[in-house]
């Protein structure tokens, strides 16, 4: 659900990865009985989530292994595969291993799972900003759709499209699909319905992106036709670039990377952010993507970017950035 175009981006690498459907009370009460119980909720939901799947019988253990992200980071980035490997060993899966996917390799490195990033990153890259136009076209016509409905039919079928696309690693008609795209949902636009009230939606990235764990608070917001206006995924991975050049500036680690390479580097993204805002602009009701540089500037005015705990310095910058945008009104 947060990142539907995942599948095809492995199956492209020659892997067959299952994304698992949202969580459920199944899933919390998974979570509850092999996690610890005092870590935070998201962890409960994801540990739950991967042993509710080994349990149901539709996987032989034999000839399985799990998978799940790590950014090698504070909380449960870093401590996610020890507490999954534990409850994994007490439900009786010890031997199916457990996978981390994280750039480089460097939490939890299997020697049988390797990544051409080369090849993986141009294609994993389109994946997550095509996702996420599709997310911003969505929410601002399932508030305006004229039949109940249409708004999800549409999501669905441009990501079946882009997966298509996807296996046969084409990376720039992802993209060139993004006007098209963008006329189908002006149709299924009421414009009787006008301005609409605005929501903004910040928070944890878990939280954020999953109904169950929101208690689908965006659906009922949609159904007020109160327009959304969803996180985006990208900006989760862009935070990364100014992070580092953060930490390097103000003494706590040094970068690797020269910090004047950094921003050539992001400045190449950014490039291309400003052409899918182009290519994305017919859509009427479309909010373009920022630059991660300008949204620290934003959050600066309130928090030092120092802080980089969990979203750290995101949240507050995403909040600002809103106000300065007309969103009047936000939920964490």
């Amino acid at each position: 659900y947060v990142s539907p175009l995942v599948p095809a981006a492995f199956k492209y690498m020659g892997y067959n990865l299952v994304q698992l459907p949202e969580s459920d009370m199944m899933t919390a009460e998974y979570g509850l009985k092999y996690a610890n119980n005092e870590v935070c909720y998201p962890a409960t939901l994801v540990v739950g989530d991967l042993i509710k799947a080994l349990d149901s019988g539709v996987y032989d253990p034999d000839d399985v292994a799990v998978i799940i992200t790590q950014t090698g980071g504070q909380c449960r980035a870093t401590n996610y595969v020890a507490l999954l490997k534990r409850a994994m060993v007490e439900a009786g899966y010890e031997d199916v291993p457990v996978l981390s996917l994280a750039m480089g390799g460097r939490v939890n490195s299997q020697p049988g799972f390797k990544l051409n990033w080369l090849k993986f990153l141009p294609i994993a890259l389109a994946a997550v900003i095509y996702g996420d136009v599709i997310s911003k076209f969505y929410h601002a016509s399932a508030a305006r759709e004229s039949n109940s409905g249409d708004a999800r039919r549409l999501r669905e079928k441009w990501l079946d499209k882009a997966s298509k696309k996807i296996l046969a690693g084409d990376s720039s008609g992802i993209y060139n699909m993004i006007p098209e795209a963008a006329n189908d949902f002006n149709a299924i636009i009421d414009n009787t319905y006008g301005e609409l009230p605005r929501v903004g939606i910040v928070g944890e990235i878990y939280l954020k992106f999953s109904g169950f764990a929101h208690k689908r608070i965006v659906d009922w917001l949609l159904e007020r036709r109160i327009e959304v206006v969803p996180p985006v995924l990208l900006d989760f991975f862009m935070v990364a670039f100014v992070n580092k050049e953060q930490r390097h500036l103000t003494g706590i680690k040094k970068s690797q990377i020269p910090v004047g390479l950094l921003r050539k580097v992001y400045n190449l993204i950014w490039n291309k952010l400003q052409k899918i805002n182009e290519l994305a602009s017919g859509f009427r009701h479309y909010i373009p993507f920022h630059n991660v540089y300008g949204l620290a500037d934003n959050a600066r005015q309130v928090i030092s970017l120092s802080s980089q705990f969990g979203e750290g310095w995101l949240l507050p910058g995403e909040v600002v950035s809103f106000a300065k945008n007309g969103v009047n009104n936000v939920i964490s």
